[in-house]
């Protein structure tokens, strides 16, 4: 019995040891979080509402002046964090107006400042408003650094701002000013926060652009290397093989092409260097030949909500200053078809983008023209101001060609017109009985080179090669749709001349 009661004990004795155990060890992790807790200050994306901004989606361009600082100078360490808590600034308060919500607004304002932009936010929400902006270029000059290091004075002139205003989810109108502003930044917990924030200034008067009109009769063809569509500047990009393409386009009598740069597959804002000297290459070879290439930007792009501005402007920036100064280089096709986009994006927000991508490529190059590659004849009417020669893609019967060129043609008054896409499938087969022939294709393009040669309309063809196969990317995953787009060019997929190929220009 004593035995019993003795191994009872120890084992209660056991027990109770590994829970006193149990206890310590969550006291001690306990302690150790609420260390590791209040020892977090110096990672700001733990503490801050900033996911979105340390990944970086407001990238405007930003010019600094700090050539006349009075007070104490400025390093350059400490202006690389004034910019960046700046610019996280203006990207809080973006986001603010656009959500009605104060979300990270205290972390890069003042409670004064806080306080300013609750205000409006209430109105807004009062009036069932939201205000979609965004910032494209800031001009800071650093006026007044204090000799503690803890107060900043600069003002921002020429700041590029575009608004949307939308009531009830609808959208109300747009505009686009340079304003300037008086700033005042104090270092608080390590931050630089805005404590006044005034603007001084604002017009809508933008920098005045020039127009470069097209001064070349386009005879020209849509261009991917038989091997690669849709992916011309991919792995299988080799310079012999554009050298050998572009004498079968130059032999043929044709002048220019048209070419596609993709958005994501150039980089999206982060360009890369191997595309862009492909493209270079690209272009060497056009020279070389005699060969105008006209590029087409943004190609599989779709957003165009304002938040998206700086990154596609910084990815414009990247491109056009790389190319701007090559003598084979023709003009700028802002972007393939985007009317078809209107219904899923909105279309005065599509506008709105295409617009300001036009005035920013202005600025770099005004030496080569601009156009818009829309999809049929009757969205060409838009933007017609904005461009400097008027293009549109043209895929329905040919009969109703001329009636249409009149009616777009008394809007558009002297600019010049192309046709950039036009053309038909030499596909018969399972999924589709009812196409074309390679006869009925060289028909069709006899056909098309008579009606443009009697109107004098300029002209790119789609296109050079038949294709193997056909990204799903492009046309989706139904046979009916991926099989025709295989067979449109005058070439079949081995290099073999078609039918059509004696009437891929005017004779």
């Amino acid at each position: 019995m004593y035995t019993v009661n003795r191994t009872n004990k120890n084992i209660l004795r056991g027990g109770l040891i590994l829970f006193y155990i149990f206890i310590i060890a969550l006291i001690t992790l306990g302690i150790s979080s609420l260390y590791s807790y209040l020892n977090t200050g110096a990672d700001r994306s733990t503490m801050l509402h900033t996911e979105q901004i340390q990944e970086r989606y407001y990238i405007p361009i930003i010019e600094w002046d700090t050539s006349s600082i009075k007070g104490r100078p400025l390093d350059a360490t400490t202006l690389q964090s004034v910019e960046e808590d700046y610019l996280n600034a203006w990207y809080v308060r973006v986001r603010a107006l656009k959500n009605n919500s104060l979300t990270g607004i205290e972390d890069y304002y003042t409670a004064n400042a806080t306080a300013k932009i609750t205000q409006l936010i209430d109105y807004n929400l009062s009036k069932k408003i939201s205000v979609e902006m965004t910032t494209l270029e800031h001009h800071p000059k650093v006026e007044f650094f204090s000799e503690d290091g803890q107060l900043i004075v600069l003002t921002d002139t020429d700041v590029l701002v575009h608004e949307q205003l939308y009531k009830d989810g609808v959208f109300v109108n747009k505009s686009s000013s340079l304003n300037s502003y008086k700033i005042i930044l104090l270092l608080e917990d390590g931050y630089w926060r805005i404590r006044q924030f005034v603007k001084t200034s604002s017009t809508e008067k933008l920098k005045k652009v020039s127009s470069r009109p097209l001064n070349i009769n386009l005879k020209g063809i849509n261009y991917y290397p038989r091997s690669a569509p849709w992916d011309t500047f991919g792995t299988q990009f080799h310079q012999d093989t554009i050298a050998t393409d572009f004498k079968i386009i130059k032999d043929a009598g044709l002048n220019s092409i048209r070419i596609f740069v993709g958005y994501e597959d150039f980089g999206k804002e982060h360009v890369a260097v191997d595309k862009l000297e492909r493209l270079q290459v690209l272009l060497d070879q056009a020279q070389i030949a005699d060969i105008k290439v006209l590029v087409t930007l943004f190609d599989f792009y779709g957003n165009y909500t304002v938040s998206d501005w700086t990154m596609t402007q910084q990815h414009l920036l990247q491109v056009v200053q790389t190319i701007k100064d090559h003598d084979a280089l023709l003009g700028y096709d802002i972007k393939n078809e985007p009317d078809l986009d209107y219904n899923s994006r909105n279309k005065e927000a599509v506008e709105s983008w295409l617009e300001h991508m036009i005035y920013r490529i202005k600025l770099i190059d005004d030496m080569h023209p601009i156009t818009i590659g829309w999809s049929n004849i009757i969205s060409a009417t838009a933007l017609v101001d904005q461009v400097d020669f008027v293009t549109f893609h043209y895929y329905q019967p040919l009969n109703e060609l001329e009636s249409a060129l009149t009616d777009l043609k008394n809007t558009t008054g002297h600019k010049k017109i192309a046709v950039t896409e036009y053309g038909v499938s030499s596909y018969s087969g399972l999924w589709n009985l009812m196409g074309s022939s390679e006869e009925e294709q060289a028909n069709y393009h006899k056909e098309a080179q008579e009606l443009l040669n009697k109107n004098k309309l300029a002209f790119m063809s789609w296109t050079l090669y038949d294709f193997e196969s056909v990204p799903e990317n492009v046309t989706g995953t139904y046979p009916w749709r991926r099989n025709p787009q295989k067979f449109y060019g005058f070439l079949d997929s081995r290099g073999k001349k078609k039918s059509s190929f004696k009437y891929i220009n005017q004779h």
